[in-house]
């Protein structure tokens, strides 16, 4: 398969690269060069930015295209249109961010979606991303005439992750002593290897898969506790849990996701328990829990973290918590 990928070179994108390559097809890249650009060399590079430089695209025919980093509508529908005669078939890469608050558990591809008040809005903040999604989504869809598979991602992890929204449990947890634990033991939790995502995006572009599809994992119920019990089996730490309660971290100004991966209220805890039956249905398949784990180790020493909190914040937490009790 002749297959076109618009960005390739970070994360996802570079997943997808990687088991397209696998399995044999030739892929070319659109980017603008600037994001890791000595990867795939080997590969063809057409450069330009989506906003005013898809000339290159112009006058060339690949069976299938794989849209990784679209976030404003008004580029996404660009180039949707400039390839609706180019491709067989168009691959979006979206979000379970799309769905209207409140997301309830179970929430399947059905359900309402966010709305934007004005459309013509393209800063993308975290209260716009949701719905400037839904609109690239709907751009897509129409360009290309339901020829269109809408992949909404849940929680990416794995290889080459900069966000470590994940990554911070196995290294606290690796540290040992008292980990602070949020929320409840039995909270589910959904995210998915950043390879299970890509290898199921390419053979469902391969099938020529259609409509969208919630993307995440795993297939039976995660919880935190077994994420935490995982984590401390790999690092074969001393690491020990202490479960501190929702209302305490909210009061002391906890941020969910951030400071505490992985942990988000149980008011949005929908959004990480939404229905991926249709994926499963389609063959979306998982690696081993363990195996998700073992990239974490990779962090070179001194690794300045993005997400989680400092040892110091952590220890003052605890004190406060073992005080009130």
């Amino acid at each position: 398969m002749k297959l076109l990928i618009i960005g390739g070179t970070r994360f996802l994108g570079r997943a997808i690269v990687d088991a397209a390559l696998a399995n044999g097809h030739r892929v070319t890249l659109f980017n603008r060069g600037q994001s890791n650009p000595e990867l795939y060399s080997e590969l063809e590079l057409l450069q330009g930015h989506r906003d005013g430089g898809l000339g290159v695209l112009r006058d060339r025919r690949w069976d299938a295209v794989i849209d990784t980093c679209g976030y404003v509508p008004r580029l996404v529908r660009d180039s949707a249109k400039l390839l609706a005669d180019a491709v067989d078939h168009y691959t979006f890469i979206s979000t379970i961010s799309v769905y209207a608050e409140p997301v309830r558990p179970g929430t399947d591809e059905d359900a309402a979606l966010a709305h934007i008040e004005d459309s013509s809005v393209e800063e993308v903040t975290a209260e716009t991303y949701g719905p400037l999604k839904v609109l690239c989504e709907q751009a897509v869809d129409e360009e290309m005439n339901g020829r269109a598979l809408i992949v909404r991602a849940g929680l990416l992890v794995g290889p080459f992750d900069q966000s470590d929204r994940f990554t911070y449990w196995p290294y606290r947890v690796a540290h040992g002593g008292e980990v602070l634990a949020p929320g409840k033991p039995q909270a589910a939790i959904q995210f998915i290897d950043v390879r299970d995502i890509a290898q199921w995006t390419v053979k469902a572009t391969e099938n020529r898969v259609t409509g969208p599809f919630n993307v995440t994992g795993p297939a039976e119920t995660l919880s935190m506790l077994r994420i935490l019990e995982n984590c401390h089996t790999v690092s074969d730490s001393d690491a020990s849990f202490t479960w501190v309660g929702e209302s305490f971290l909210v009061v002391n100004d906890v941020a969910p996701f951030t400071e505490l991966p992985l942990w988000v209220p149980d008011d949005d805890a929908g959004i990480l328990q939404v229905n991926i039956g249709k994926a499963l249905r389609a063959g979306l398949s998982f690696r081993s829990l363990s195996d998700t784990l073992d990239w974490s180790q990779s962090r070179p020493a001194g690794y300045e973290w993005l997400a989680g909190i400092s040892l110091e914040r952590e220890v003052q937490l605890l004190e406060q918590w073992h005080a009130a009790q």
